[in-house]
């Protein structure tokens, strides 16, 4: 179809991922009705409608749904070409769109950044903080271009470079700092805070203690790490937290650090990126160097 464009493909890519033509606006920085020009000029092209409009959101057609498929292999090799080029260069800079999950981003990622900005001033480092199901799902559709999460991602289509093991450890109100530190199963028996479903730290955590699905004995959900040391200190339970996140977390709150004697829960991080992205050699000296940084946080531990 002549007059098709790759911002059009942009555009209605946003919106199938936002599903509403302000937030979608907003992705892509122009304005509603802007955006809403945009998609409408390409119905007009396909002579077929992409979407169903309501006063609150929009639904894919089934036609709509087919067409953003397609659209979406043409904007990621249309990234990848742009890889190519950068790749052929040899040197790294331009653009790197990373994800962290939240686990990791507040406690590695300033360092992260610091150390890039010295290394590679020509590399424009943009960050984001999600859960890793978003993170992957934007990696495989080149929105991003490396993630940063724990491993295995099991993935056929994506390569995982692994970085470092990390340890657990718990963390109960300060009146329990000389008590024995309980096994996974006296665990099962307490007042375990935890994160919300969706977070990889929290089915580890849950793993560690031998929950079942249907087991309900923690107390509460937080999304952040921060929220649930603060819980603790409050005297509401106890958690597990990454070693990492140690100095940050607990160096304001009334809390005792314990732990595990033995068999240790700990959790492997790693860089992970598509397989066929032609920056692999520049993304293998990038992970090297995030791999010697996460080293170097472990010691200073």
């Amino acid at each position: 179809m002549i007059g098709i464009t790759i911002k059009h493909l942009r555009y209605f890519d946003a919106l199938a991922r936002h599903g509403h033509f302000g937030r979608a606006a907003g992705a892509c920085a122009i304005t509603q009705p802007a955006l809403s020009l945009q998609i409408k000029e390409l119905e007009a092209l396909l002579n077929a409608p992409l979407v169903e409009r309501t006063s609150r959101q929009i639904r894919i057609t089934s036609f709509g749904e087919e067409f953003l498929s397609r659209a979406r292999q043409i904007l990621s090799d249309v990234d990848e070409l742009e890889e190519l080029a950068r790749s052929a260069e040899g040197s790294i800079k331009g653009p790197l769109r990373l994800g962290v999950i939240p686990t990791v981003a507040p406690y590695l990622l300033p360092a992260i950044i610091r150390e890039f900005t010295d290394r590679f001033p020509d590399l424009d480092l943009q960050p984001r903080e999600s859960l890793t199901r978003s993170l992957v799902e934007d990696l495989q559709h080149s929105r991003l271009d490396v993630v940063i999460a724990a491993l295995p991602i099991s993935e056929p289509a994506l390569h995982e470079f692994f970085l470092f093991d990390e340890e657990f450890v718990l963390v109960r109100s300060p009146q329990d700092a000389a008590k024995p530190v309980p096994s996974p199963e006296k665990l099962q028996e307490m007042k375990l805070l935890l994160l919300e479903e969706g977070h990889c730290f929290r089915d580890q955590a849950l793993s560690f203690c031998k929950f079942r699905p249907t087991d309900r004995s923690y107390l509460m959900e937080g999304n952040s790490l921060s929220t649930l040391v603060q819980m603790v200190s409050a005297g509401l339970g106890l958690t597990l937290v990454p070693q990492m996140a140690l100095p940050l977390e607990t160096s304001h709150a009334a809390v005792s650090v314990s732990r595990f004697p033995k068999a240790s829960p700990k959790r492997s991080i790693g860089m992970v990126w598509r397989k066929t992205n032609p920056l692999n050699n520049q993304l293998m000296e990038l992970g090297e160097l995030v791999r010697k940084i996460g080293q170097r946080h472990k010691r200073n531990l």
